[in-house]
Order: C-alpha cells, then sequence, then structure tokens
C-alpha cells in the first residue's frame, strides 16, 4: 500500500510494486484504494479483485494488511458501522399540582360525566 494524503487524514493505494522500489516509489500497477476516513465500512475499499488475482498468479505476494482487505472484499465481511451514540433523554418527572387547585380524584372525574348525562 502507498500511503499518501495529508496529515492525519491518510489515503492508501493499493499498488503491485517491485521489491526492490521503496512504497511510495514508482508502482507498476495500480489495483485499488483505501480511504480510512468513510464512514460506511462498506465504501472504505475499492479493489479490482480480478488484476490482484492475475499478479497472484504471476508470483506476487500480497503483504498482510493488502490480503485481509482482498479477502474482506472477496467475502464481503466488513461489518457495519457503529451508530453514533443516542442522547440520553431525562426521566420525565410528574407536574406538581398548583397549590390552590387540587387534583381530581379518581372517582369524581368519572362521575362528573356521567351527571351531566342523566341531567340533558
Amino acid at each position: 500500500m502507498k500511503r499518501i494524503g495529508r496529515h492525519h487524514r491518510p489515503f492508501y493505494r493499493i499498488c503491485v510494486m517491485d521489491s526492490r522500489v521503496h512504497r511510495e516509489g514508482k508502482a507498476i500497477e495500480e489495483v485499488g484504494w483505501y480511504d480510512t476516513s468513510v464512514a460506511d465500512k462498506s465504501k472504505r475499499v475499492s479493489v479490482k479483485l480480478d488484476r490482484v488475482e492475475y499478479w497472484v498468479s504471476v508470483g506476487a505476494s500480497m503483504s498482510d494488511r493488502v490480503a485481509t482487505l482482498v479477502k474482506k472484499v472477496k467475502t464481503n465481511r466488513f461489518g457495519v458501522a457503529a451508530p453514533p451514540p443516542a442522547l440520553i433523554k431525562p426521566k420525565e418527572l410528574p407536574v406538581p399540582a398548583e397549590e390552590g387547585a387540587a387534583a381530581p380524584a379518581e372517582g369524581e372525574a368519572e362521575a362528573a360525566p356521567a351527571a351531566e348525562g342523566e341531567a340533558g
């Protein structure tokens, strides 16, 4: 993987390299990319699997990290990004009744509508 991008925001290109060239040197072929800052894990990696299989068939070896990424792309096992933590809502406290007005008792509230129906 060839690291490019700015400080604290890495971006990697998955490249076929000659073993005699340093990591950021000239690549033989670029076969994909890996962006660590994408929130959706399934969209972090793009790999041309047919080209990777070709290079492995002619004798190229993958680094451990690239092998892991290719394995996850093949099996589609990236997992789901964790949802952001939910805000904790305070418990709803009962609203105290005003001091002058008393809350009607349960029996009084049911009896009042019945009394109106009989009068009318």
